[in-house]
This record gives C-alpha cells, structure tokens and sequence, in this order.
C-alpha cells in the first residue's frame, strides 16, 4: 500500500541552533541546515506525508517507544546544553494513525513497541531541530521514535527498522521517509575544553574511525559495516549506542543493502563530535538479512556489553 521512499542520516547539532543567531558562530553550522534543506527538498519532490524520527536524545529503559501525538508546539531549551539550545519555538504535527500502525507491526513481529497519541510528552531536540530545518511550514507531518536504549539489543532495533518499513509498505496509504537522527562518534569535548572544540572531533582515533566508517557506506559495503556495527558502537562512543543506526539499516534491509550513502554535509567535528548528513536510496528488500533475536544477545556478549 505505502511507500519509504527515503531513508537519510541526519545530524542535529545544537550548535545549528547558535548558527541562526548574531554572534561569533553566526552561520557555523551553514552548512548542516543547507544538508537538511537538501533532505526535506527531496522528500517533497517524493511525495513524502510523514517523518519517521529515530531520535538517539529520546532515553528510554524498556521497550520501545513512538510518539505521534496530534500536535506538539511549544518552546524548547535543552536540559543538556541550556546555553545552546534556549527558548526555541517549535510546532509539530503528528501522524496518530502511522504511529499506531507502525507499533502493531513491531509487536507482531515481536519488537515490544508502544504507541503514545493521547500524551503530554513533547518530542526531544533530536527531533525538534531537525524539523526547525526540513519542516518549518509544517509541510510534512512527523513521529519520534526512542533510540536512546539504554537496555535494548542493536539486533532488536534493526527488527524495529524493517518492522517499520514492512508497516508502511503493507498497511499505511502515504509515503514516509525514515530518518535517523544522531552522531557517529560522540564524545564531547572535556568540560573547559569545548570553545576549542567547537569545530573539532575530540582525537585522531575516533576520527579516522568515523572515516573509515564513511568509506564503508560511500562503497556500499554494508556487509562489512553491519558486523563490525556493534563494535563501533562501543568503541566510538556511538550517540545513542548507535540504534538509530541499526534501525535505519533495518529499514534498509540491513546487510543485504547494496548502495553507497550520498554524502550530502561532508563530515564535521563539533563540540568533539562527529556529524554528517548523508540520505540512502530505498531499494527493494525482502528483510531476509535482518537479524534474529539471539544473534543479537551472541553478538552483544562477544563485545563485553549486554546492551549491544
């Protein structure tokens, strides 16, 4: 019946945020929103309705979680970095009925998902700046998924993924387009340290990691990414543990994915970060390569971290 007919990697900086303000990082991140520009762009020469957020500032200790309320507005300042992100307007309209649709198709393939329409929670900046960028005339409708797991299987949120896009596909008239909103390597920059990291990735190992993370997409071997995904994870301090990641590629067939990501913000350091922007063609997929359950549980004690 539907259609996924985009799936993208998408930073959300709160330093984009500073980027629109007078002051000394007036347009730093210029380059960011034009990325996210680009994105929203290309989803409406698509046809596309709703956003399918897959939020890494959205924590979470149990199941997984999908918040298309009707409406969120209001205004935002982050807990996190209250000097970056302060009093910033939003209003976001939501898709109740794809969110609900999405989490009977991750339960019935046995991903514990719930779906929250009659909710007070407003979405995370994860979300919110991204949608400042692609959806500031409220175009697109737009749902926030949990990728801050803290007890969940990488596996399990790939199942989550493919769930999701088999959920569109099979039972929802629209078109959607998936996004997963979070870092690669994600180590701040120490406490005192960041006005010189504000451009910067926090060493040479983790950024010739992400690197060679990027060759991998920009070659399309997904192959060899999925395996050592749990390991990058860990050891690049992936945002979120990197679910978003796994839920993307979920979408997107997981290893059986064979096309190069279209690197669209070349990537940046920030506050000790690494960010990109980078959207994935949507391919024909039959889930065949998503992984099981257990393999996940295998996989995640070979790395010392049950939550991998």
């Amino acid at each position: 019946m539907g259609t996924v007919a985009l799936a993208a990697k998408v930073t959300h900086v709160p330093s984009m945020y500073l980027s629109e303000l007078d002051g000394p990082t007036k347009d730093c991140r210029k380059a960011a929103i034009e990325g996210h520009q680009l994105i929203s762009q290309r989803c409406r020469e698509l046809g596309v309705d709703t956003l399918v957020v897959f939020d890494t500032h959205w924590l979470v200790n149990s199941a997984y979680h999908i918040n298309c309320r009707e409406r969120a507005h209001g205004t935002y300042t982050s807990n996190e970095l209250p000097h970056f992100i302060n009093n910033m307007d939003f209003d976001v309209r939501g898709n109740p009925l794809l969110g609900e649709i999405l989490a009977r198709e991750c339960n019935a393939q046995g991903v514990e998902t719930l779906a929250h329409v009659n909710t007070t929670l407003d979405p995370e900046y994860g979300t919110l700046v991204p949608m400042r960028y692609m959806n500031p005339d409220q175009h697109f409708k737009a749902i926030s998924v949990s990728a801050l797991c803290t007890v969940h299987y990488l596996n399990d949120s790939a199942r989550l993924g493919w769930a999701m896009r088999e959920a569109v596909e099979k039972h929802y008239d629209g078109t959607v387009a998936f996004l997963a909103s979070g870092s690669l390597s994600h180590r701040f920059a120490q406490n005192g340290m960041a006005p010189d990291y504000l451009n910067r990735v926090w060493s040479p190992f983790l950024e010739h990691l992400d690197h060679n993370m990027l060759e991998l997409w920009q070659q399309g071997d997904w192959t060899t990414f999925c395996a050592m995904l749990p390991e990058y994870a860990a050891k690049g301090h992936g945002e979120g543990f990197m679910h978003d990641t796994a839920m993307l590629l979920g979408v997107l067939g997981w290893s059986d994915y064979d096309q190069p990501a279209e690197i669209v913000t070349p990537y940046f350091g920030s506050s000790g970060t690494g960010q990109v922007n980078a959207i994935f063609a949507v391919t024909p997929q039959s889930g065949a390569a998503v992984p099981a359950p257990q393999a996940s549980r295998t996989a995640a004690m070979t790395y010392g971290d049950s939550r991998l």
